[in-house]
């Protein structure tokens, strides 16, 4: 399969680039679902990296705006994640609830000129998905310095052991699992 359209929206004036800032009223958030609604973003179908690399991702291209509908939902019964790490730097040092979950939406996009268009629909039943609510890096522990994963649980409801991955030859992991899981600290992005 060759790849014809690269729609994103460049690189912004603090070096941030494919990154769009979703406005808080875009987002709405349920027990079950969030829902992002996005219209008339402005991007750049980018045919071509022209010149190479540098500044010119997002400049040289067709202009276009793209709007879209995506839903999460997540399903069944919290997966609770204790640090199995505890190097704030390590993707191995974060703790939450995770749900199993999937999304569906809409798209459509434009040409400004008009002489392009498409709209469609999406979804990522059968897939692996999931959503929930996590702290990593230093963010782990609250601020009376106890393991955060343990403030997120009911009260009625035990500390879990952290289980070791499979031993090497074991069965296989279910199709729908990750591969990797990870997260890196952001507290350097917090102003």
């Amino acid at each position: 399969m060759t790849q014809v359209h690269d729609f994103n929206p460049g690189i912004s004036s603090n070096g941030l680039f494919w990154i769009v800032q979703v406005p808080d009223d875009a987002v709405k958030i349920t027990e079950d679902t969030l829902t992002i609604s996005l219209k008339n973003i402005s991007v750049v179908d980018q045919i071509q990296f022209t010149g190479g690399t540098g500044n010119n991702l997002g400049i040289a291209g067709a202009p276009a705006t793209v709007s879209f509908d995506i839903t999460y939902t997540k399903s069944g019964v919290p997966r609770i994640v204790q640090p199995t790490s505890d190097d704030p730097l390590s993707p191995f040092h974060w703790a939450g609830e995770m749900w199993d979950a999937t999304n569906s939406g809409t798209f459509s996009l434009a040409y400004n000129d008009g002489s392009f268009s498409a709209q469609g629909s999406f979804s990522s039943a059968g897939n692996f998905g999931e959503m929930g609510r996590e702290k990593n890096g230093a963010f782990v522990r609250d601020e009376t310095g106890d393991n955060a994963s343990s403030a997120m649980l009911p009260s009625n409801q035990a500390k879990p052991a952290v289980s070791a991955p499979p031993p090497a030859g074991s069965a296989a992991l279910a199709t729908n699992s990750p591969k990797f899981k990870g997260r890196v600290p952001v507290k350097a992005l917090v102003h």
